[in-house]
């Protein structure tokens, strides 16, 4: 039986703990008022974020309502399908943090149910 992931999700503007692991910013663009020292990332994988056509559609739309989230996540689920060498090289730099220890996504959204890190760690654990 596989090893269970160990990825965890977290907004970059909480602050950065031990049990972190190596922690990785998914979102497309840098967010406000964050210094890349207290990010701590081990990287900023912006190729596995959400195309900025995805995540304006998403954002334009009502994002709370069911529809919306479901339309977003198949439709950024089809793009990391896709996945292009710039997606190859960031998955095979994440997965070799997630073999290594605990690891966590960082988004800058408001919303702590429905952001693109979420959807992101239910495609690697689907995958």
């Amino acid at each position: 039986m596989a090893t269970p992931l160990t990825i965890a999700v977290k907004r970059i503007h909480e602050p950065a703990r031990p049990g972190d692991g190596a922690r990785f910013l998914v979102d497309r663009l840098w967010p406000r008022g964050v210094s890349k020292e207290k990010a701590a990332l081990a990287a900023w994988l912006k190729p596995l974020s959400p195309s900025d056509g995805l995540r304006k559609r998403f954002h334009a739309e009502t994002a709370d309502s069911d529809e919306a989230w479901d339309e977003f996540r198949l439709n950024y689920f089809a793009e990391l399908d896709a996945g292009g060498e710039e997606m190859k090289a960031a998955l095979s730099t994440l997965d070799a943090a997630v073999r290594a220890g605990p690891v966590t996504l960082l988004y800058a959204a408001k919303s702590e149910e429905r952001n693109n890190a979420v959807a992101l760690r239910e495609w690697l654990e689907c995958r």
